[in-house]
């Protein structure tokens, strides 16, 4: 029954090139075998590039289970509730097609929930900012330590790095329905010897400071606060955009679906008459999404306009001023010279 259920085919809409699609159906039937095979180390992954390629309910369900099978529990449970999720938002047609999916996945995730592991990684009080950690080559930010967190059972590697400093490697292993804190170790980078401050060739040091000692560069400020707002409505205006471009493709794609399905009626214009509920939700769904991807490009263009408007009128950052020591009048430079001939002495000042 259950292999039965991983072979069938759904029938979706397909998204993808036809090139993908037909490479996403040679991996799913060689990650397939590989799975019925018990040779889960090659079908699991195959299953997920497959799905990656053209997603479809039914690799997603057999990726699950080819998951679940592996042993690595805390990955099957969140591709079970993947499937649990799209298949929330299918309409009724759809969900009939899955329903016997739908019960196993609930049943699976139920039955696996308890007995995943939870690690908790926490950095020493005393770690310097920036220190980088690493679960399996994952980087783990801030709000991911300090918290017990879903693994698979098994070996894992944590590495900890401070900024210049070396890398410190952790290795352990954790079994079904344990729970594991561990207080990682951070190595700080060795002292390095204060910097000398060398003056230049010539220079003498008198009583109130070295001559010839060129003043302080002014400090950069950074981007100022117009600037700041202006990349931050570029940015905006970038993500809207896309947002925008993307919802106008899935909108195209669920036209096309609505399309096939569905035909004008002719004694009502502008009445559309679908011989499924398949073809009237494609309609629905694509008119969303076309205002979806109106609202993406109206919203992006107005940001954008904003952020050119908003450099154009950043005014020019005040020019510094040089000033001279404390208890100087002016700047005076002198360096000795020497030559086969003999030698000389160069002033050079400004009052």
């Amino acid at each position: 029954m259950l292999s039965g259920l991983l072979s069938i085919a759904v029938a979706a809409p397909a998204s993808a090139q036809p090139d993908a699609v037909a490479l996403a159906e040679s991996l799913f039937n060689r990650g397939l075998a590989d799975m019925l095979a018990g040779r889960h180390q090659a079908g699991c992954p195959a299953l997920a590039e497959s799905h990656r390629l053209d997603p479809r309910p039914g690799r997603l369900f057999t990726l699950a289970e080819c998951e679940a099978q592996w042993g690595r529990i805390a990955t099957a449970v969140a591709r079970y509730n993947d499937f649990l999720a799209l298949y929330s938002r299918m309409s009724e047609a759809e969900k009939l097609q899955q329903r016997e999916r739908h019960r196993i996945a609930l049943e699976q995730r139920d039955a696996l929930t308890p007995l995943v592991p939870q690690l908790t990684l926490s950095l020493p009080s005393d770690a310097p900012p920036g220190t980088i950690v690493q679960r399996d080559g994952i980087t783990l930010q801030q709000p991911s330590l300090g918290i017990p967190l879903p693994v698979n059972p098994g070996e894992h590697v944590v590495t900890t790095r401070a900024p210049g400093g070396p890398v410190r490697e952790v290795r352990f292993t954790i079994d079904r329905s344990e729970s594991k804190t561990i207080e990682l170790e951070v190595e700080l980078p060795a002292d390095e010897p204060p910097p000398v401050n060398a003056q230049a060739p010539g220079a003498q040091v008198g009583a109130t400071g070295a001559f010839g000692a060129r003043p302080a560069a002014a400090p950069d400020t950074g981007p100022g606060g117009q600037r700041v707002l202006a990349y931050v409505a570029g940015g905006l205006a970038a993500s809207a955009l896309i947002f925008g471009s993307v919802t106008g493709l899935m909108a195209l794609d669920e036209s096309g679906v609505a399309a096939d399905d569905c035909e004008d009626d002719p004694d009502r214009p502008g009445v559309a008459t679908c011989r499924s509920a398949v073809g009237k939700a494609a309609g629905d769904r694509a008119k969303d999404l076309g205002l979806a991807s109106t609202i993406g490009f109206g919203a992006g263009g107005a940001l954008a306009g904003a952020a050119v408007l908003l450099l154009l009128t950043e005014p020019s950052p005040p020019r510094p001023q040089q000033t001279g020591r404390v208890g100087q009048v002016g700047e005076v430079r002198w360096s000795l010279l020497a030559a086969p001939t003999g030698g000389g002495v160069v002033v050079r000042g400004r009052w």
